[in-house]
C-alpha cells in the first residue's frame, strides 16, 4: 500500500542500505541537500508533501539499486531512521548458491559454519537471529528470483504449505521451492520456475530447510 509514511520511510531506509543520512542521500542524488529533511515532508499548512518521481529516480540512480527494491521498502511496517543522521542496517552473512552445495559451509542445523563470510544489510523490520543470505544463481527460481537476486533465510522459522523455501538434501543439491507438502517420510516442493519440475524427496534425504523471508528484488 502506498502511503506518505511509507514512501519517506523507503527512503529513508534506502539511505541507510548505502550507510547516508537523508541529506548524504540527496547530496549523492545531485539534489539539495535539505530534499529529504523532515521539515520539506509537510507543507506549511500541514498537509502531507510528496517526494517527487524525479528525486525518487536520480536516488535510484545514484544508488544503483532497483525500483523493485524500492517497492520492497515501501511495502515494508518498519519505525524510518532520523532523516539527518547515519542509519546502520543490520548485516548478515552472505553465501552464494554454490557454496551452500558444497560440504563444509553449514553446521547441522543448516546454519552457516565458520567466519569471514561476506555480508550483505537487510530490513531492520525482520528478526536477525539465525538468518543469513544466499545470492541466486542461475534461472531455476525466475519470474520470482533472478540471478544476483539476495534472499533472506531463517532456518529456525517455521514452515507451513505455501512458503517458499530453500532446501538443501544430503548430496549438496539447493534449491528454492514452495513448499507443497512435508511430512515425516517426505517433502513436496512445487518449482517456482514452469520450465523445472516439481520434486518429491524422502526426508531421510534431505540435509535442511529454511524458510525465506525477504527478497532485495
Amino acid at each position: 500500500m502506498l502511503s506518505h509514511e511509507r514512501i519517506w520511510a523507503a527512503i529513508d531506509l534506502l539511505a541507510a542500505r548505502n550507510d547516508l543520512s537523508a541529506s548524504g542521500l540527496a547530496r549523492k542524488a545531485g539534489l539539495d541537500p535539505t530534499t529529504f529533511n523532515r521539515s520539506k515532508r509537510v507543507a506549511s499548512d500541514g498537509r502531507p508533501r510528496w517526494p517527487s518521481t524525479e528525486s525518487i529516480a536520480k536516488i535510484l540512480e545514484a544508488t544503483g539499486e532497483r525500483i523493485e527494491t524500492f517497492l520492497g521498502m515501501i511495502s515494508m511496517s518498519v519505525t524510518p531512521p532520523e532523516p539527518d543522521r547515519p542509519f546502520h542496517l543490520p548485516h548478515v552473512p552472505l553465501i552464494g548458491f554454490a557454496q551452500a552445495g558444497a560440504g563444509g559451509f553449514f553446521d547441522d542445523g543448516g546454519f552457516p559454519a565458520g567466519q569471514g563470510w561476506e555480508e550483505v544489510a537487510f530490513p531492520p523490520a525482520i528478526e536477525s537471529e539465525g538468518v543469513y543470505a544466499l545470492e541466486v544463481s542461475g534461472d531455476s527460481m525466475q519470474p520470482l528470483y533472478r540471478d544476483g537476486d539476495v534472499i533472506i533465510v531463517s532456518p529456525t522459522a517455521p514452515c507451513r504449505r505455501g512458503d517458499r523455501v530453500v532446501v538443501r538434501t544430503r548430496e549438496g543439491e539447493v534449491m528454492a521451492k514452495v513448499l507443497a507438502r512435508k511430512t515425516t517420510k517426505q517433502i513436496e516442493l512445487l518449482s517456482l520456475n514452469p520450465d523445472h519440475a516439481n520434486r518429491i524427496i524422502a526426508m531421510r534425504d534431505i540435509d535442511w530447510v529454511a524458510r525465506i523471508i525477504w527478497a532485495s528484488q
